[in-house]
């Protein structure tokens, strides 16, 4: 069982980003620019936020505070809100999300996973992953007004909408 919880805090949160990378490959060329441009912004805006948070509450990851717990793989005894793993994966579950539901949502579940499975191994409190879920809920809303105003400036043969707007 220890295996099986160590391999799916690890392994989970490098997953959702190798599919969503082969779902973003099958999507249209307008789709793959929009996803592209969105989750740099989402990213950028992850990142600041859980530099904002983790300035503003500190939480002690559970072997820290209790000396009975053992985590089941080595990590530092730092800050462990929020959790930088699930944060970063339901970022990018929830950009997919915009663009293939099914695969999204399911990414999405994984991320849980992988953040409920860093609680049972002792390094994060349920707190930590909650907190990592919402920030990226923030961030990709974030993302997704900006693309609303860069979107409909990019050139059309970026978005692969082929001559339109093109000069003889």
């Amino acid at each position: 069982m220890k295996t099986l919880v160590v391999l799916l805090a690890q392994v989970l949160p490098l997953l959702v980003p190798a599919v969503a990378a082969l779902a973003w490959l099958t999507m249209p060329r307008a789709s793959k620019v929009a996803l592209a441009v969105q989750a740099v912004i989402a990213l950028v805006v992850v990142l600041a936020l859980i530099q904002v948070a983790a300035g503003l509450q500190s939480d002690p990851r559970p072997f820290a505070v209790d000396p009975a717990l053992t985590p089941y793989f080595a990590h530092p005894a730092d800050n462990g809100f929020p959790s930088d793993h699930t944060a970063l994966a339901a970022t990018v579950a929830f950009l997919v999300m915009r663009y293939r539901t099914r695969v999204g949502t399911v990414l999405l579940a994984a991320s849980i996973i992988g953040g409920a499975a860093r609680v049972i191994a002792h390094v994060h409190h349920t707190q930590d992953i909650a907190a990592g879920v919402l920030l990226a809920a923030l961030a990709v809303a974030a993302a997704a007004i900006a693309w609303r105003w860069v979107g409909p400036r990019l050139p059309g043969n970026l978005l692969g909408e082929g001559d339109r707007g093109r000069r003889a």
